[in-house]
């Protein structure tokens, strides 16, 4: 059978995930405003999991998996990335750095499944591990900084977490995605409001709940339905249809919604250095995609 190829069907479906996906963190960045980072993720994965688990049926796969998907993907990224946000990680860097996961991954699956690190794996992960390097730079200096030093740390964090999740998406195989998104979104829901309860208190809570603004509303209905249930849905529906070396590069590109849109609703400026660092992470992540292609047609026309 031919390799099938990006129609404008595709091309159209891939550019409303990127747009959600990149819009993400603006929406975030604004939502936290109103809302507490673990409070916004348990009322997050609430709306994801109530009520598409009464008409989606449950994933066939074993348990264990499905709570280790779970507290990885959904629990320990977004924890890690709303904390980061809320204490002053800036919305199109965090959707840069994110991207780390992308060399987490690499590396985890190397490790646990024994997969081959490419020469274009290991000089990807060096470029773009110096790219965060310059733009961890900027961190230095304490709360005052435009990106704190907590925040950078902390959006690392969930870049290793969202690698593990997807490390233990290889181990499940093929299965709906809709049902595994919203199925395993019960799970992270108690942990969240325990951390609420313990980190920020029952009056935040009770404010923010009885407070609530349209802008914190539309921002967890965002989260749910946009970001997560369409977005996931649409990505599952082109890696099902497309190889996955066609559908994984698009992701090069929610970043830079990210940092567009950052730039022109919120107003967040880079410094030049971190838009040096960027340029190299980009770089970077465009070496682990591509890399062995071009070094591939590189030594044929040698020989």
């Amino acid at each position: 059978m031919p390799e099938q190829t990006l129609n404008p069907r595709h091309i159209l479906t891939a550019g409303i995930v990127i747009l959600l996906w990149g819009m993400n963190f603006v929406v975030i960045k604004i939502g936290l405003k109103g809302i507490p980072p673990f409070l916004m993720g348990g009322m997050r994965f609430a709306l994801v999991a109530v009520p598409a688990i009464f008409f989606i049926p449950a994933p066939k796969i074993p348990l264990r998996l499905l709570i280790a998907y779970a507290l990885t993907i959904s629990l320990g990224q977004f924890a890690f990335l709303f904390s980061a946000m809320a204490v002053g990680m800036p919305a199109g860097l965090a959707s840069l750095v994110l991207q780390a996961q992308a060399f987490f991954t690499v590396g985890f699956s190397a490790i646990i499944f024994g997969d081959k690190l490419r020469i274009s794996n290991l000089i990807g992960m060096l470029t773009a591990s110096l790219g965060l390097i310059l733009l961890g730079s900027a961190s230095i200096g304490g709360s005052t900084s435009q990106v704190p030093l907590t925040g950078f740390a902390l959006t690392i964090c969930a870049a290793a977490s969202w690698a593990t999740g997807n490390v233990i998406n290889k181990k499940i195989g093929k299965t709906a995605v809709l049902s595994l998104v919203s199925w395993s979104a019960l799970i992270p829901v108690i942990p969240f409001f325990l951390l609420s309860i313990c980190f920020e208190g029952a009056d935040t809570i009770k404010h923010s709940l009885l407070n609530m603004s349209l802008s914190s509303a539309l921002t967890l209905i965002y989260l749910a339905f946009a970001a997560t249930l369409i977005g996931y849905t649409l990505w599952g529906k082109l890696l099902s249809s497309l190889p996955t070396h066609t559908v994984a590069p698009l992701t090069l590109l929610v970043p830079v919604v990210g940092l567009s849109a950052a730039w022109i609703i919120l107003g967040e400026a880079l410094k030049p250095s971190q838009i040096i660092g960027a340029i190299v992470v980009m770089f970077g992540l465009f070496i682990n995609v591509f890399g062995q292609k071009v070094f591939e047609k590189l030594r044929l026309s040698f020989t």
